[in-house]
């Protein structure tokens, strides 16, 4: 539902704001109708400008893993403010973050802290360039690193064709050095390597896709991804911006028993405040200024309130594991929940899920890259979302998304998505 107050604040944003959103997605031009403006938030749920109240299942887009408003980590930054909030200099906090982040995830030896998943993403393919003196990297359809250039490339016409810039703005250079394979198909990696030979710095990928939607890799698929690194001298980049801490205490790594080489990080290690991260092997980072000759810099790399709020995350996740479990149930009750609805209703569509990351496809094809996902449907989609909306359900506005879920999500909580739902599918079905 739309308030009066969001659509006043929507049309004046417009006016002074490109499309009135700082972020493309907040638009709901994939759902239809103008976006909510959200005022506070607590727990489980969002309150917009007229005070609605929605429980929401994007919590920020998965930094908000303990839920909104958390009182210990709102304690950790009220510490910190008494003592100003930045420094542009070194703090004790960066170095016990560092040490808490190689600690939780094995694969990580060196990390430096930047300040947000797309700057991670990018410092990680430049560090993988310069230590291996190369310039082509690969990427999946469907995933995405944020929004720098060598990211924004559409596939080619075939698996060795050159993309194509997929916005305005990014050169055919650029594009020209970044190949296109399709998620879950290891022929399509093997093709590039193949045709690019000795030309190839790294392989970046979501090991867990949520970017066109919740994507699971089929087995044999990242070990694969594994061997051909090795065999190649490629830098495999693991993006855990979304899933790191997320799906297990050291991540899917950790889940999958897989270890790449980089890693990027973001969201719950800021507690929900700006912040990203990228390491790995010694021998690599060690190529980072000023250690080394690969320049990358931030002013506010390692801001101290963004730190405290982390060390506050971090630290409760790995001092109380049953977090995961607990995330585990509801995800199951959930998704189990939805399942048994659409199967009383007749209705065959897709669930992707693992822990407390899931999408429902509305497509019966299996999904398993950016290709299946494509052939959903999208008006069905959006339909769904505002009949959600309007029960008191704030989804992901898009198909292409994961949902994000919290310990905060009470059984009540739960009892009422899944009312929501089963009266959402008999409406717009």
């Amino acid at each position: 539902m739309i308030t009066s107050i969001s659509q006043q604040l929507f049309e004046k944003a417009q006016s002074i704001i490109p499309g009135g959103v700082n972020s493309p997605v907040r638009a709901f031009k994939a759902v239809g109708g103008n976006p909510i403006f959200i005022k506070k938030a607590k727990g489980a749920c969002i309150y917009d400008e007229d005070n609605n109240k929605y429980i929401e299942l994007i919590n920020s887009w998965g930094p908000m893993i303990l839920g909104h408003a958390n009182e210990m980590i709102a304690e950790a930054m009220q510490q910190v403010l008494t003592d100003s909030w930045s420094f542009g200099a070194p703090t004790r906090r960066e170095v016990e973050m560092a040490e808490l982040i190689t600690e939780m995830m094995p694969s990580i030896e060196k990390v430096r802290l930047v300040n947000s998943g797309t700057e991670a993403c990018l410092s990680a393919v430049r560090v993988a360039r310069g230590f291996t003196n190369r310039e082509k990297i690969i990427k999946f359809a469907g995933c995405y690193h944020g929004h720098a250039d060598c990211f924004l490339i559409a596939a080619g016409s075939g698996a060795i064709t050159f993309g194509a810039p997929d916005s305005p703005g990014v050169t055919q250079g650029v594009a020209n050095d970044t190949l296109i394979a399709n998620y879950n198909d290891l022929v399509s990696v093997q093709n590039l390597v193949d045709a690019n030979k000795d030309k190839i710095a790294a392989i970046i990928i979501e090991p867990v896709a949520g970017n066109m939607g919740l994507v699971l890799p089929e087995k044999g698929f990242l070990e694969g991804l594994r061997n051909i690194c090795d065999k190649n001298g490629i830098v495999l980049i693991f993006d855990e911006v979304m899933t790191g801490f997320r799906l297990a205490k050291g991540g899917v790594q950790e889940r999958l028993n897989i270890k790449p080489d980089l890693t990027t990080l973001g969201k719950i290690i800021g507690g929900g405040l700006p912040v990203g991260a990228y390491g790995g092997k010694a021998e690599i980072m060690n190529c980072v200024a000023p250690a080394g000759k690969i320049y990358q810099a931030g002013t506010l790399s390692g801001n101290p309130l963004a730190m405290s709020a982390g060390l506050a995350m971090l630290n409760y996740l790995n001092e109380n594991p049953s977090v995961y479990q607990n995330l585990e149930n509801i995800g199951q009750k959930l998704v189990q929940g939805i399942q048994k609805i659409n199967q009383k209703l007749g209705l065959n569509y897709t669930i992707n899920s693992i822990g407390s990351m899931f999408t429902l496809f509305f497509t019966s094809e299996k999904i398993v890259d950016f290709g299946t996902a494509q052939r959903s449907d999208l008006v069905l989609f959006g339909k769904y979302f505002q009949s959600m909306l309007k029960r008191g359900v704030y989804l992901a506005p898009s198909q292409f998304e994961s949902l994000f879920l919290s310990i905060a999500l009470t059984q009540e909580d739960i009892d009422h998505i899944l009312y929501a739902h089963e009266a959402s599918m008999k409406e717009i079905i």
